[in-house]
């Protein structure tokens, strides 16, 4: 009988944990800017989300970006941004986020993870809120990272190194 009720709350537990699984709905927005670029990236890839507002320690947040799909709106910029001298999309094709810790801030959330770009991998935080109706929800992140960390394109190269980053991704209960 012991192993019976410890089988049927392991079960339970197992059930909670996993209950705030999302997956990606349609409409997610990936913005970038800075004074001399801006445009947006078309592809997003998430092979996990779990969020729970109520269980940090188990949210994970993994999102991946497909390098080659960056619009500028100008068809050679787009190739010049994937060629060799800046993200060189061939050799590194995705931009990934991994978190290893969500907490909770005054304004919301930041996820602690690891940005990968163009083969560098740095620690961030990224600051981010969450709206949720029903099965639904919204993440809303607006952070900078400085392009030259990742080595991409040149130190005073003409464009300005801080990127800004605006991301609207509509989640959707599993």
């Amino acid at each position: 009988m012991m192993k019976a009720a410890l089988l049927l709350i392991t079960c339970l537990f197992s059930l909670t944990a996993f209950s705030q699984a999302y997956k990606l709905a349609e409409g997610y927005k990936i913005d970038f800017s800075n004074s001399d670029v801006s445009g947006n990236f078309k592809k997003l890839s998430s092979p996990s989300i779990y969020f729970d507002p109520s269980n940090l320690e188990k949210s994970q947040l993994n999102f991946k970006i497909e390098v080659a799909s960056i619009n500028t709106g100008n068809a050679l910029q787009n190739k010049h941004a994937c060629g060799e001298e800046w993200f060189n999309a061939s050799k590194f094709p995705f931009i990934q986020f991994n978190s290893s810790k969500i907490e909770k801030t005054s304004q919301g959330y930041k996820a602690i993870g690891k940005l990968q770009m163009h083969g560098v991998t740095k620690e961030i935080s990224i600051p981010f809120t969450f709206t949720k109706s029903g099965a639904k929800g919204t993440f809303i992140a607006n952070f900078s990272v400085v392009r030259t960390d990742y080595q991409i394109g040149k130190k005073n190269g003409g464009v300005a190194e801080t990127i800004k980053i605006d991301a609207s991704i509509p989640v959707i209960k599993k």
